[in-house]
């Protein structure tokens, strides 16, 4: 008898975080990353990498791009808005990212109250959950 397909390990979509934390801790980014990965595992994505944007002339953006273009690609995961950068280099970030058929996913919107991360305490995830990416 076959399983169904409910308990087999079927990957999600895969996506890709990005991350702009220019003056955050060491901590602060660990969290990050961390919040990132929950997200996705409550969503049933598949995180390939997490993109981090050190300096405003980091080739991180190039490179998420870069990677949305692989074949299987089905968005970004971002902590929230800002972290694309400031407003007018978001609004241009978010245009170029949905140009490529990818969905942009916020852990934090507009509506907090929605529950996807609040103020509950995120489950502990291994640092080698999502490969690391750092420009």
């Amino acid at each position: 008898m076959d399983f169904l397909t409910e308990q087999l390990p079927v990957p999600g979509p895969v996506v890709y975080g990005y991350l702009r934390p220019m003056h955050a801790s060491i901590v602060r980014v660990r969290a990050l990353r961390e919040a990132l990965a929950e997200y996705c595992h409550q969503h049933e994505l598949s995180l390939a990498g997490v993109f981090t944007e050190r300096s405003p002339a980091s080739p991180a953006f190039t490179g998420l791009l870069d990677a949305l273009a692989l074949p299987g690609s089905y968005g970004v995961v971002v902590p929230a808005l800002s972290h694309l950068g400031p407003r007018a280099t978001a609004q241009e970030r978010r245009k170029e990212i949905v140009q490529r058929g990818a969905r942009l996913l916020l852990v934090r919107g507009a509506d907090r109250s929605a529950g996807t991360h609040g103020g509950r305490l995120l489950r502990r995830i291994e640092p080698a959950a999502a490969a690391e990416v750092d420009a």
